[in-house]
């Protein structure tokens, strides 16, 4: 099944241009968090939501969760770990499969870490940003999973069910309120999960990835996963223009590639929940013009 629009990214610009994809009766999926972006639930306060004065990220989170039930809009939980241009179509990897989408939105957000030395250079050669796409590929091999957030968690359980064994670096989040103690008892079950509070300095090897460099030392491992809330828009999407770690786009939101479109954090500052819904709604206009030029040329 192809579909008319994905949209990946479940904030405000993700929420607002499936709203408006799905009233201009466009078949969409929509990839994300159920409980929507992570970082807009922890706001205190958003005092300039248009309507919504002083209102919370939670409630505005919930407010939004509650338009898309409303709209029968549902959120597909599959990390697309990879969206490729074919032509006349994009490609998304998502799981062990492929999903088919006439056109794309890129409502992502944005990276906050920083890479790590040598990450970018073995990027698809040993170092992977989605375990269940890549999983299958290190069965009873050894992993190290650099996780950043509470995804990186369950998808620590879930590569170790595959691999001989892996190990859990916490970074980010997972070290402000835990400092890993709570993950090592979490894990404690999964005899060949090991976590060490280390901090990554590079990746390096030959053809493929196989050393992490620590604060600690060297560790060796057949593949390398590197779970944050966002992946880079260069990463996920292979061969899109970037600037400073952010997508380019013009009035239209249209970027370097023809039929993928960006809205939100990911297109730079200033990073504000109004500025991501403005340019969601445009996105799926634009989307939706693309699908029209196309139905009218016969592809």
């Amino acid at each position: 099944m192809r579909y008319d629009i994905a949209i990946i990214g479940t904030g405000p610009g993700g929420v607002s241009a499936a709203i408006t994809a799905k009233v201009r009766n466009k078949n969409i999926i929509l990839f994300g968090n159920k409980g929507l972006s992570e970082k807009m639930s922890k706001a205190h306060k958003i005092l300039n939501y248009p309507g919504l004065p002083d209102i919370s990220g939670k409630e505005l989170a919930e407010r939004l969760s509650a338009h898309l039930d409303a709209m029968g809009i549902e959120v597909t939980q599959m990390q697309a770990g990879c969206v490729y241009a074919m032509g006349e179509y994009f490609g998304i990897q998502c799981g062990e499969g492929m999903t088919e989408a006439s056109t794309v939105i890129l409502a992502s957000g944005v990276v906050t870490s920083q890479s790590i030395n040598g990450e970018d250079e073995f990027t698809g050669r040993g170092v992977s940003y989605c375990a269940t796409c890549d999983g299958q590929f290190y069965r009873g091999k050894h992993i190290i999973l650099i996780g950043y957030n509470a995804e990186a968690v369950s998808d620590a359980v879930f590569l170790s069910e595959l691999a001989e064994s892996l190990i859990f670096i916490p970074q980010g989040e997972l070290l402000n309120d835990k400092s890993g103690a709570d993950i090592k008892a979490g894990f404690s079950e999964y005899g060949n999960i090991s976590v060490r509070n280390e901090n990554p300095k590079s990746i390096e090897g030959g053809l493929r990835a196989d050393t992490l460099v620590t604060d600690s030392g060297r560790l060796k491992a057949d593949g390398f996963f590197i779970i944050r809330d966002a992946v880079a828009p260069d990463k996920l999407v292979p061969g899109l223009k970037t600037e400073n770690g952010h997508v380019p786009v013009n009035a239209a939101m249209e970027t370097s590639i023809p039929g993928l479109f960006a809205c939100g954090d990911v297109t730079g500052a200033p990073y504000q929940y109004i500025k991501a819904a403005g340019q969601g709604n445009v996105a799926a206009l634009s989307a939706v013009s693309r699908l029209a030029k196309l139905s009218r040329e016969g592809m």
